[in-house]
C-alpha cells in the first residue's frame, strides 16, 4: 500500500484528490495539509511514501516546503502538483529534490501514475513540462554526465534502482537523483521512455 499525503491550499483541489486517491486500491491517503508549514509538520508526523505538493501555497511555498522536507526526510518522494508548466518552476522543483511534476488538469490516470512511479523511485514529468525543461536548456546543454550515462545504460538493461545501486556501488537515493536528472535532461516522462531514448541513441550496457 502506497501511503500518500496531499499539500494544497485549494479546498476543491484537495477534495478532488481525496476522492481520486480513495478510489485507488493500492493507495492510502494518510494526511492532508493546507499550507507549506502544515506540509512540513505532516511529513514528520506521518512519514508518507509520497507527498503531492502544490507549488503556489503561501506564505511558505511548495518549493520551500519541499526543500525542507527533502533535507529532513529524503526518503519521502515529493511530486509537484501545479497548474503551471513554466520551465522555471520545473527547474525549481527538481532543484529542491522533487521527483515528479504533474499538472492539476492532467487526467486522473496521469496523477495516479506519478504517485505510483514516485513510490518506487521513478520520476514522472508531465510531457509538456519535460519539453519546456529541455527547451530551456537549449541543444548545447542536452547532455548527461558519465555517471548518469551508467545509470541510463542499466535502465535500458532492465535493472531496478536497487540493482543499479548495487552494481554501481552507490546509494539507492543517489540512483533516484541521477534518474531525475536524466529524465529532465532528455525530456523523458518515465523509465520506459528513458529506456527507449537510450536504445534510440545507441546507449547499451
Amino acid at each position: 500500500m502506497i501511503r500518500v499525503t496531499i499539500a494544497d491550499d485549494h479546498h476543491i483541489v484537495r477534495e478532488g484528490l481525496q476522492v481520486m486517491l480513495g478510489d485507488a486500491e493500492d493507495i492510502a491517503l494518510v494526511g492532508v495539509a493546507t499550507s507549506g508549514q502544515e506540509a512540513i509538520a505532516l511529513a514528520s508526523e506521518v512519514s508518507p511514501d509520497v507527498m503531492l505538493m502544490d507549488l503556489s501555497m503561501s506564505p511558505v511555498s511548495g518549493i520551500e516546503a519541499a526543500k525542507t522536507i527533502h533535507d529532513l526526510h529524503p526518503e519521502i518522494a515529493i511530486v509537484a502538483l501545479t497548474a503551471f508548466r513554466e520551465d522555471r518552476r520545473v527547474l525549481a522543483s527538481l532543484d529542491v529534490g522533487m521527483i515528479g511534476y504533474v499538472v492539476k488538469d492532467a487526467p486522473p490516470g496521469d496523477i495516479l501514475r506519478a504517485v505510483r512511479d514516485a513510490s518506487v523511485g521513478a520520476s514522472y514529468l508531465d510531457s509538456t513540462a519535460a519539453r519546456a525543461l529541455v527547451d530551456s536548456r537549449g541543444p548545447s546543454r542536452l547532455s548527461i554526465t558519465t555517471r548518469e550515462n551508467d545509470v541510463l545504460e542499466l535502465i535500458e538493461a532492465g535493472l531496478t534502482n536497487r540493482q543499479i545501486a548495487t552494481r554501481l556501488g552507490i546509494a539507492e537515493k543517489t540512483v533516484k537523483a541521477h534518474l531525475t536528472s536524466v529524465y529532465a535532461t532528455i525530456g523523458a516522462p518515465d523509465r520506459a521512455a528513458a529506456a527507449r531514448w537510450a536504445r534510440d541513441h545507441g546507449i547499451h550496457s
